[in-house]
C-alpha cells in the first residue's frame, strides 16, 4: 500500500493533532487500570522517545535563531534560505523511506539509522568551514530527522497498548512545545556565550543517550509485512521523493545564478517538482480539488507562509533592528506561545463548529501577522507592532492545524487515513521547502540592491500564500457531503 507504515498506524500529522489535544480529548482514566508510560516495561523507551522528539524540536527552533550569526560568520547570506530548504527537502526522502523500511525490517532499523544520520549531520554542520559544508550537514540532518519522525510513530503503534496512546501522544506534544518555548532563548544564549557551533555540537551526545534508551526495547520487533510486496509498491514512491528533493535543490541553485541559464534551471526544476508532488500528494492537491486535496493544500500553504516568515525573522531583527540572538529568539518563542494558545482555543470549540470559519480566521490572522512582522523592515515601524503580529500569526496556525487534521480524518476512508496523514506531513515539507527556495532566491537577488526590498519580497510571498489559503478555505467541504446528511 502506498502509505507504507502510515497505513498500519496513524500517520504523523494525525498523531500530532492527537498529541496536541490528548489531554483534553482523552478520558480521565486513560491509561489507568494497567501499566503506565513509565512502568518498568516502557520506562526506558518512553524516556528515550520523548527525548528524541524534544531534540528534533529543539534543533529546529535553535537553528532558526542561530542562523543569522552562522550566515555572517561563514559569509553565506546568499545561501541563507537553502540552509532551511535543504533540510526539509531531505526530510521528504527520509519520511518516504522510513515507512516501508519499518514494515519490512521493523522500526528499529530506520530509527537506528535516523539517529546516526541526524547526529552525523549535526557534527558536519558544527564543524563547517563554509556555508556549502554547513548546508551539506543540514541535508544529512534532515534525512535523519525524517527517518526518526516516522519510525517513532511506528514504534508507538507496535509497542504501546491502545490505552496508552493518548498519553504518549501528549508526551510527544509536550516534547515539541517545551523546546518551541525555551529553545530559541537557549539557542541565543549559547550563540552569545559559547559560539554558534555549539548549537549543533551540543545535541549529538544527547541523541546517543536517547538511542541507548530506545533501541534495546525494540529488539523483538520484526517485520509487519512482506518485504517483496513493500518493495513492489514503494520503489516508485521513493523515486518521486528523490526527484522532489533534487528539484527543490535545483530550484534554489537556479535562483542563485545571474545569467540566462538561471531560467533553464528554474523551469526544469519547477516542472520536475510539480510532477513529483503530484505523485506524492493526493490527486488534485496542486489544483485544490474540493475535499481532502484542498485540506492538504491548505496545510502546505499555511506551513509555507509561516515557516518562510519564521526563517527570516531572526535575520531581520538582528540585521535591521540590532537585536541580539537571545532577544530575536524570544520573538519566536512568543509566536510558539500564540500557536499553543490557538490550539487550546480550537480544542475547546464545540465538535459541530464550522471548520471553514476556523480556517478562514486562521488564514486571515496568519496573513495579517506576516504583514505586521514584515513591516519591521521599515525602521519607523514600532517593534511591538511586529511582535504582536507574530503572536497573532501563531494563534492563527494554532486554529488551523488541529482543524485540518480533523478534516483529514473525516474525509478519508478508514483504510486510507494513514496514507492521508502521511500526505499532510509531506505537503508541509514540500510546500515549505518550495516557499523557502523561491523566497530565498529572490532575497539573494534583491539583497545587493536593497535590504528593504529583499525582506519585503520574502514576507510578501508569505502573505500571498496566506491570502490564497483564505480564498481556498471554503473548498475543504465537497459540494455534497454524504457525512453531513
Amino acid at each position: 500500500m502506498p502509505g507504507g507504515a502510515a497505513a498500519a498506524v496513524p500517520g504523523e500529522a494525525e498523531l500530532a493533532q492527537r498529541a496536541g489535544s490528548a489531554v483534553a480529548e482523552a478520558p480521565p482514566d486513560s491509561g489507568r487500570g494497567g501499566p503506565g508510560l513509565f512502568a518498568p516495561a516502557y520506562r526506558a523507551l518512553t524516556a528515550g522517545a520523548v527525548a528524541l522528539v524534544a531534540l528534533v524540536g529543539f534543533e529546529a527552533l535553535a537553528v532558526t535563531t542561530a542562523m543569522p550569526t552562522v550566515a555572517r560568520s561563514l559569509d553565506g547570506l546568499s545561501l541563507y534560505a537553502l540552509a532551511f530548504a535543504g533540510t526539509l527537502a531531505a526530510s521528504v526522502v527520509g519520511m518516504v523511506a522510513a515507512g516501508p523500511w519499518a514494515d519490512a525490517r521493523g522500526p528499529a532499523a530506520p530509527l537506528r539509522q535516523g539517529i546516526a544520520w541526524f547526529a552525523l549531520g549535526l557534527l558536519l554542520a558544527g564543524a563547517a568551514p563554509s556555508m556549502p559544508w554547513l548546508i551539506a550537514g543540514r541535508v544529512v540532518q534532515g534525512f535523519g530527522g525524517g527517518l526518526i519522525s516516522v519510525a517513532l510513530y511506528v514504534v508507538v503503534g507496535r509497542v504501546y497498548p491502545p490505552q496508552l496512546h493518548a498519553r504518549i501522544f501528549a508526551a510527544f506534544a509536550a516534547a515539541w512545545v517545551v523546546p518551541a518555548i525555551v529553545g530559541p532563548a537557549i539557542s541565543g544564549a549559547i550563540v552569545e556565550s559559547l559560539g554558534w557551533r555549539w548549537v549543533f555540537l551540543s545535541v549529538p551526545l544527547a541523541a546517543a543517550v536517547a538511542a541507548w534508551l530506545v533501541l534495546p526495547a525494540l529488539r523483538g520487533l520484526g517485520p509487519s509485512a512482506s518485504a517483496a510486496a513493500i518493495a513492489a509498491t514503494q520503489r516508485a514512491r521513493m523515486a518521486w521523493a528523490l526527484l522532489a528533493t533534487a528539484s527543490l535543490l535545483a530550484l534554489h541553485y537556479g535562483g542563485q545564478l545571474r545569467d540566462a541559464t538561471a531560467w533553464l534551471w528554474i523551469g526544469a526544476a519547477v516542472a520536475a517538482l510539480a510532477a513529483a508532488a503530484s505523485r506524492l500528494l493526493p490527486p488534485g492537491a496542486l489544483r485544490a480539488k474540493r475535499g481532502l486535496p484542498t485540506v492538504v493544500a491548505l496545510r502546505g500553504l499555511a506551513a509555507g507562509a509561516f515557516f518562510l516568515s519564521e526563517a527570516y525573522i531572526p535575520l531581520l531583527l538582528a540585521q535591521e533592528r540590532g537585536l541580539s540572538p537571545t532577544w530575536a529568539g524570544l520573538v519566536l518563542t512568543l509566536g510558539a506561545i500564540g500557536w499553543s494558545t490557538g490550539s487550546w482555543f480550537r480544542g475547546r470549540a464545540p465538535a459541530d463548529a464550522d471548520a471553514r470559519r476556523f480556517l478562514q480566521a486562521g488564514m486571515a490572522l496568519l496573513g495579517l501577522g506576516v504583514i505586521a512582522i514584515g513591516a519591521l523592515a521599515w525602521a519607523a515601524t514600532p517593534l511591538a507592532l511586529g511582535i504582536a503580529g507574530w503572536v497573532l500569526a501563531g494563534f492563527g496556525m494554532g486554529l488551523m492545524y488541529p482543524t485540518l487534521s480533523v478534516l483529514m480524518l473525516e474525509l478519508s476512508p478508514p483504510e486510507r487515513q494513514g496514507e492521508s496523514s502521511s500526505a499532510l506531513h509531506l505537503g508541509d515539507a514540500i510546500f515549505t521547502a518550495t516557499a523557502l527556495a523561491i523566497g530565498g532566491s529572490l532575497f539573494a537577488a534583491l539583497l545587493t540592491r536593497s535590504h528593504l526590498l529583499a525582506y519585503l519580497c520574502g514576507f510578501a510571498i508569505a502573505a500571498a500564500l496566506a491570502l490564497l489559503g483564505l480564498g481556498l478555505a471554503p473548498r475543504v467541504r465537497v459540494a455534497t457531503a454524504p457525512s453531513s446528511r
